[in-house]
């Protein structure tokens, strides 16, 4: 204990050193925040060297960013009117001129191909003259795209009369601020206009903007998060120690750990992700229970002997170790994150556990310095230590430890039943928008697409003939052709598009523009069909979207809807089994691609990696136990009511189908590494009880129940509420998040305030032995406590 005392010698003596240094350091941590930067790609949630990271970029290697696409979508039958019709393709036009736009295509941009016999080439002319006067000339025009031109169905309209417009911003600065600017600066205030001088509802979907609204939310979100766990656990705390210096104090604490978190993230230069942005609220509800910890000490010393040095000296020299190891064992289970390939987490992880321990170092060198300057506390505010209801309920637990173990147990096995039932129910989900707002307006949105145009997600499939030249063969293009009529059979895509369109269309060309030939050519038909298109140079551009420049390597694009990882399986499986009947392994390499399809693999990926991660966290903690404890027996005894609200969180997922996902892959580990906590608390206190009652079983667990228990339910309660602010977020995930790590905690304190002083009942011959109950190798509560008095 020597070493603590020297701690709080010199911190105490050296309060003014100590400030200056803090608040140096804070505000060298708040110069790095100007370096924090929003993410504006998806997470990469695999390897680099994973197979599917590996197929993705060759295929951005060959055609480019594919997430490049805004849509807008009308449902609307007085769009075919004069106005509405010229005024909505003036409007895509305006989009053209932007510098972020690429091109776009709507229905002013539609031509026929035609057959120029002379030439015996392929032509390009418009559908109609600019600016239709009026309502006839616009039906016509209505019919013949509707009817004639099957190759724009699904690009540009549906058979209920949708009309949908391309824009294509440009690929450099689809991952970058650039996008965001021209989405929310120009594109959303722009339709919004357009929308009410027109009266016209548009729909806006694709990626691009998906994710720039979503990043959006999570920038707000990320404040408000911060203000509501400041005053959710500000109110808590004031509501247990009814002080109002204390909790300013405490407010400070955090306030200042709040900095260094944002700090943090700028120093690293990380991005703000939607883990990293849970990194500020989560040090707000984890900070709070230290200053609970340490005030608690010192106003139970104030009390005891009203000396103020001593009061604050045996804060930090008694509570300073055993909070120190309660906040390692919380860094080390975010700490397991770091161990996981997955760049998003390991960078979580990080960020997590330095500022887990940064804010135990500012709680521990804060709040005894900040008191020294201020006067010892008067009566009132030491009422909170003898509240007669929280007596009661410490009353409540020893008589149910002492008298109603059998029902405990009874009641945990019901638990681990439960438990059990539940977790074979959990499924898995790898949806990208499965945790967007549902409330907002753009979420409403990707289903307008999904309904009408079978999604926005785009489903890449890359297919390597081997050879150039090799995509324009017709064997090659039969059997595109024959995916394309697998994909057409799931209703959970759209209908694909690819180089074969374009080759049905020149078909349908050559026979004066007969819808009924909108087919692939014959092998009679295929010479003289592609010798038209080989002197056609308009038709080019078209091409070069569907295949390369050396006519190896082409695209089949298709967009998914939101569905379960179960049917993407499925989907997948069939889609595989066709291609490997149809493209032959010697000829052909087909690989199936996009951001989706690599999302769907990184969940899955990160739930194999969950099983590691937990592991290794019940592994690092059972080391700790050994290291502090040095009984085998403990170990166990400490573990089993820590794993089964685990067991309990699982069952809920379940049962209320909630499923595992990259946002709710991390209550396990976040909650076994702050419920350890109070088993390390509990039996701290019950080892020194231990030694001071001769080995007495039976009076030291009861007396630790009755110390220790006020500060783990105060320090539950504010973790409990605190994680609940997280369930007033728009985004599922984070929902789930704070909903099941509040449930999970609450769980874990009635696991270690009952189960585990009855399991320690139970096995009283088993533990009380001193050589089993071998001298810890850190002495986390100085023994003869009260001998000191």
């Amino acid at each position: 204990m020597n070493f603590w005392n020297k701690v709080a010698s010199i911190i105490l003596r050296n309060r003014y050193f100590v400030l200056v240094i803090i608040g140096i350091i804070t505000a060298l941590l708040a110069s790095q925040m100007k370096y924090m930067r929003f993410s504006y790609t998806e997470a990469n949630l695999l390897p680099e060297d994973h197979q599917a990271n590996i197929d993705y970029n060759k295929f951005l290697k060959i055609f480019g960013e594919e997430g490049n696409l805004v849509i807008l979508g009308v449902k609307d039958s007085t769009l075919f009117t004069p106005e509405k019709f010229n005024a909505w393709n003036k409007l895509i036009k305006n989009f053209d001129t932007i510098k972020q736009v690429d091109f776009t295509i709507s229905i002013d941009d539609v031509k026929k191909l035609k057959a120029d016999r002379a030439q015996r080439k392929f032509v390009l002319e418009p559908l109609f003259n600019k600016n239709p006067k009026t309502k006839e000339e616009i039906d016509k025009i209505k019919n013949q795209l509707f009817e004639k031109l099957p190759f724009y169905e699904n690009l540009l309209y549906n058979k209920n009369g949708t009309v949908q417009t391309a824009i294509y911003i440009k690929k450099d600065i689809v991952n970058t601020i650039e996008r965001r600017n021209f989405i929310a600066d120009y594109l959303i205030p722009t339709i919004s206009k357009f929308e009410k001088k027109y009266n016209l509802d548009v729909h806006i979907s694709g990626l691009p903007y998906v994710r720039t609204v979503n990043s959006q939310n999570i920038i707000d979100e990320m404040g408000f998060f911060v203000l509501g766990a400041l005053f959710i656990t500000a109110f808590i705390f004031f509501f247990f120690f009814r002080s109002y210096r204390a909790t300013f104090i405490t407010l400070l604490v955090v306030s200042i750990g709040v900095i260094w978190a944002f700090g943090f993230i700028g120093l690293f230069r990380y991005e703000i992700t939607v883990l990293s942005a849970l990194i500020p609220p989560l040090i707000i509800v984890i900070g709070v229970p230290n200053a609970i910890f340490l005030i608690n000490k010192y106003q139970q010393e104030v009390k005891k002997h009203g000396n103020q040095a001593k009061s604050l000296q045996r804060v930090i020299s008694k509570v300073g170790n055993a909070t120190l190891m309660t906040n390692v064992t919380t860094a080390s289970g975010f700490a397991t994150f770091i161990f996981v390939k997955s760049q998003l987490l390991r960078e979580f992880g990080i960020l997590a556990s330095v500022n887990i321990v940064s804010i135990f170092v500012l709680a521990l060198l804060i709040i005894p310095i900040i008191y020294s300057f201020m006067p010892l506390p008067q009566k009132k505010h030491l009422n909170h230590l003898e509240k007669s209801w929280m007596n009661n309920v410490v009353n409540w637990m020893e008589r149910t430890v002492k008298n109603k173990r059998i029902t405990i147990y009874i009641t945990t096995v019901c638990i681990i039943i439960f438990g059990l039932i539940g977790l074979f129910q959990i499924k898995v989900s790898g949806s990208m928008i499965d945790d967007m707002p549902k409330g907002m307006e753009f979420y409403k949105d990707i289903k307008f697409f999904e309904r009408e145009f079978g999604g926005i997600m785009p489903l890449e499939i890359l297919i390597d003939t081997k050879r150039d030249k090799g995509v324009m063969n017709l064997s090659t293009l039969k059997k595109m052709d024959k995916l394309d009529e697998t994909i057409e059979t799931f209703p959970e895509l759209s209908k694909p598009i690819s180089i074969v369109n374009l080759v049905k269309y020149s078909k349908q060309a050559y026979y004066n523009g007969n819808p009924k030939y909108y087919q692939l050519p014959t092998a009679q038909e295929k010479s003289y069909i592609f010798a038209y298109t080989k002197n056609t140079n308009t038709n080019t551009g078209m091409l070069k979207n569907f295949v390369d420049s050396t006519g190896r390597y082409a695209r089949i694009t298709t967009f998914m809807k939101d569905v379960s990882t179960n049917k993407m399986d499925i989907i997948q499986d069939r889609l595989n089994a066709v291609v490997k009947k149809q493209f032959p392994s010697d000829r052909y390499e087909v690989s199936l691609t996009g951001k989706p399809l690599v999302f769907l693999k990184g969940t899955n990926y990160l739930i194999k990696n969950l099983i590691i991660s937990l592991s290794l966290a019940i592994f690092l903690i059972a080391f700790f136990m050994a290291w502090m404890f040095r009984s085998p027996q403990m170990i166990l005894i400490s573990l089993i009511p820590n794993i089964l609200p685990l067991l309990v969180t699982a069952g809920l997922m379940g049962f209320f189908g909630i499923p595992l996902k990259p946002s709710t892959i991390l209550v396990f580990s976040i909650a076994f590494g702050i419920s350890v906590d109070d088993t390390i608390h509990f039996l701290a206190k019950y080892r020194q009880e231990l030694m001071n009652n001769n080995w007495k079983v039976r009076k030291s667990v009861f007396t630790a129940l009755r110390e220790t228990g006020v500060s783990m339910f105060y320090t539950s309660i504010v973790l409990f509420f605190g994680f609940l602010v997280f369930t007033i977020s728009s985004f599922g995930g984070t929902i789930a998040l704070g909903g099941l790590v509040s449930i999970t905690l609450l769980l874990a304190m009635v696991s270690n305030l009952l189960l585990l002083p009855s399991l320690l009942l139970s096995f009283e011959n088993k533990i009380a032995n001193k050589k089993v109950f071998k001298e810890p190798t850190i002495k986390i509560i100085p023994p003869k406590e009260e001998e000191e008095e």
